[in-house]
């Protein structure tokens, strides 16, 4: 049976996820780079599962609150300002997700932008939205091989929205990631075990 892994990084954005050909597992990693990187780490050493879908809030700068995305792309927005140096600061999760046939029918694309502080002041930012996690996430899960996807709702707009715009859109990211999920399964036996 295929073994998920679910992530989130605060209590506000879970979900239960009930797919019938999947063992679900959850971990809350906190907030930040650092400490979703430990948490997770520590999960894919227990669990070791087939997948890690990544689930949350996120906020936006050229999209809607309410809006959903489904990110394969990343982007570090703390190592992009050291660009010049050489360092890597985007990742794709495209290729190995399509290697298992999972999640490829899931839409909206968008590249998530990842950093450790919560956007309040409009700046330019790469990608559709923003989080606190994901970017290091995707990259554990690369270095062990793991497939890895974020689902993300847009619960406030960079510049406009504040922290408290976004705690009170919390119930609204449930539903919507309630909603996602429901209508989005995968089914069927890992095609490698890892």
């Amino acid at each position: 049976m295929l073994k998920v892994l679910v992530t989130y990084a605060v209590q506000g954005e879970f979900v239960e996820i009930k797919w019938p050909d999947a063992e679900i597992y959850y971990v809350r990693t906190g907030i930040g780079k650092v400490k979703a990187a430990f948490h997770l780490s520590e999960a894919l050493g227990q669990v070791q599962p087939d997948l890690v879908i990544n689930m949350g809030t996120a906020g936006t700068v050229s999209h809607q609150v309410g809006d959903l995305f489904v990110c394969r792309q990343f982007v570090d927005r703390d190592m992009q300002k050291l660009a010049d140096l050489g360092l890597e600061f985007e990742l794709d999760s495209s290729a190995l997700l399509a290697s298992k046939g999972w999640c490829q029918d899931w839409s909206v694309a968008g590249c998530c932008n990842t950093g450790d502080g919560f956007l309040t002041e409009l700046e330019h930012v790469s990608g559709d939205v923003v989080d606190m996690e994901a970017y290091a996430q995707a990259f554990v899960c690369r270095a062990k091989q793991i497939p890895f996807v974020a689902v993300k709702y847009v619960t406030d707009l960079i510049g406009q929205n504040s922290v408290k715009h976004w705690e009170d859109k919390l119930s609204d990211a449930r539903l919507g990631l309630t909603s996602f999920f429901e209508r989005n399964q995968i089914q069927g036996q890992p095609s490698a075990s890892l």
